[in-house]
């Protein structure tokens, strides 16, 4: 581990791994850690976790943005002292606006609400979510809203003052960046040792485009909506056979009630 991103959510996190994979770090962001290590994360967001569990898990990562490593970015710290810590932040009263926006945008898909009811990979999600909820934002999740209640605006602005003055407080001097994504690659570079690239610094995830971006560029994410796809046309299936048998043989309708089963699941 050479990076720990310790801003929270929606501080330039998704511009932050974009940099990063340009700058060549193998970088977990919070779709990896769910898929590649949602088991010690559950562990460790449940019942805790050791120094050992951190260097075993992100041996071969170079860095670690967003939830849930933010929460536990001393920690992180603590199995690899040499890796170098960056804070992104942002003015309180846009960061709220910004995150209240994503997590409403989020709750409203309703293809993420079927994929998180139906599919395998929302079942992991849904659990995943529901502890990163709890620990990262003081709050709890119940389906199918996956995504956190951001009515309490004045709890969300406390934890995320008192995030960000923990860093300040306790974070190494010479192993910190405190950092604005609007200030692009110079100081970044600088901090990281790394020439600046040639490209503009990218910036993600404007206006709350998070779904779209994911479905464009993440393999996982793309997996989850073919998940759903095939949960869907077999659900279709089944229902036209139970049509077809009902309609075939009257006698069926007695132990099939078909209309009580689409109320069901529909």
């Amino acid at each position: 581990m050479k990076v720990i991103v310790a801003g929270f959510s929606k501080t330039g996190t998704k511009s932050m791994l974009a940099a990063c994979r340009e700058l060549g770090y193998n970088t977990y962001d919070f779709m990896e850690n769910f898929w590649y290590l949602g088991n010690d994360w559950n562990k460790i967001m449940t019942s805790g976790g050791t120094t050992e569990d951190f260097k075993r898990m992100y041996e071969d990562v170079d860095a670690c943005i967003d939830a849930p490593t933010f929460c536990y970015w001393e920690e992180i710290h603590q199995a690899f002292p040499d890796a170098k810590i960056i804070l992104t932040l942002r003015d309180e009263e846009s960061w709220y606006k910004s995150f209240a926006k994503q997590m409403e945008t989020l709750d409203r898909n309703i293809v993420l609400k079927i994929m998180f009811i139906f599919t395998p990979i929302g079942y992991r999600m849904f659990n995943f979510f529901k502890n990163l909820n709890r620990v990262a934002y003081s709050t709890y999740t119940s389906r199918p809203r996956m995504n956190m209640n951001v009515s309490n605006e004045m709890l969300l602005k406390q934890l995320y003052r008192k995030h960000n003055a923990h860093v300040l407080m306790n974070a190494p001097k010479e192993k910190l960046l405190v950092y604005n994504v609007k200030q692009g690659w110079k100081p970044l570079c600088k901090f990281l040792g790394k020439p600046v690239p040639k490209s503009p610094f990218p910036h993600k995830n404007k206006n709350a485009s998070l779904y779209d971006e994911m479905m464009a560029e993440n393999p996982i994410a793309r997996r989850g909506f073919t998940e759903l796809t095939l949960t869907t046309l077999g659900f279709a299936i089944f229902v036209s056979l139970l049509y077809l048998l009902n309609s075939r043989y009257e006698f069926l309708a007695k132990f099939i009630p078909l209309k009580r089963l689409l109320q069901r699941f529909l």
